[in-house]
């Protein structure tokens, strides 16, 4: 049958490692804590720190989004509750790289679970008056609506970005790598044949792993800034220049080794080693009992 390094040595005709889905977050550090909230509520001119101050930018974020939608023309579709949305935007997606047009092809509602920030007046705390009523802001569950915006992106193909028009104003993102390197691969004249989600052969496979390790977080910088100029934003130039701006982190990270036999019984070859190999993870022998008894 032979060993898992046998069969990956003699009998694997392309293999290549690549970053394959990516998740970021995106999140206004001002804006997570109660007094952040206040202070970015106060810089906006208000008296007092007015939950009417936040829905009035929740309010313009609305319609402004409202306004891209008839402005582009693009479609719109509200995600029912069990349906794959990332099925539903790819075939906009794929006419968006076919016609050669890319930007903002689908935009998608669905009411999703978030934790907001909700402000009531607290009329037990010292400071509180009638004419200067202190307000108590929490973060509490609630259920608006999330904006999807999918785009074909000349660098990194299929991708969307998820905000939510209510604060602390949460924001996702989602590329894959596999797609990145497709699209430079092309761009450098380079053919190969694609899988679903990967590669299955290249015409120069030295030039694909290159392409593949250059993938660095300047890329993915540049794909969100290129989506969030198109979208609305929670916060302008006024509100930067108080400090409240973007930050964003890697939330999710996949990273695929491709791996194609020359046969198809070398890959279930593979399989059954690399499946007798792992009989005994976790190191059995070292393993002692906690509990030195039966339960009954």
């Amino acid at each position: 049958m032979g060993t898992v390094a046998r069969l990956l040595d003699e009998h694997v005709s392309f293999r290549c490692t690549s970053v394959d889905r990516i998740g970021v977050r995106g999140y206004i550090p001002g804006l997570q804590y109660e007094g952040g909230l206040v202070k970015f509520l106060l810089n906006r001119g208000g008296f007092i720190p007015s939950p009417a101050l936040l829905n009035r930018n929740h309010e313009r974020l609305v319609s402004e989004l409202e306004a891209l939608e008839a402005s582009t023309g693009v479609p719109v579709v509200r995600f029912k509750r069990g349906q794959s949305k990332e099925d539903i935007a790819r075939p906009y997606q794929d006419e968006a790289k076919v016609t050669g047009r890319p930007g903002l092809v689908l935009v998608g509602k669905a009411q999703e679970r978030a934790s907001s920030w909700r402000g009531f007046v607290d009329d037990t705390h010292v400071a509180h008056r009638a004419s200067h009523p202190h307000i108590a802001w929490r973060r509490q569950s609630s259920m608006p609506d999330h904006w999807y915006f999918y785009f074909f992106d000349p660098e990194w193909g299929p991708a969307f970005i998820k905000v939510s028009t209510y604060a602390p104003y949460p924001l996702w993102c989602c590329a894959n790598g596999h797609e990145w390197a497709k699209c430079q691969l092309t761009k450098a004249g380079i053919g190969f044949e694609a899988l679903d989600n990967g590669l299955r052969s290249v015409e120069d496979p030295a030039a694909a792993h290159r392409i593949c390790a250059r993938l660095g977080a300047g890329h993915l910088r540049g794909l969100l800034a290129r989506m969030m100029a198109v979208i609305p934003d929670p916060v302008d130039a006024h509100d930067r220049r108080a400090g409240f701006d973007w930050s964003f982190s890697i939330a999710q990270l996949e990273v695929s080794d491709t791996a194609v036999f020359d046969q198809p019984r070398r890959a279930r070859a593979w399989f059954e080693a690399a499946i007798g190999d792992h009989l005994d993870l976790g190191r059995p022998e070292l393993v002692s009992l906690v509990v030195d008894r039966k339960v009954v």
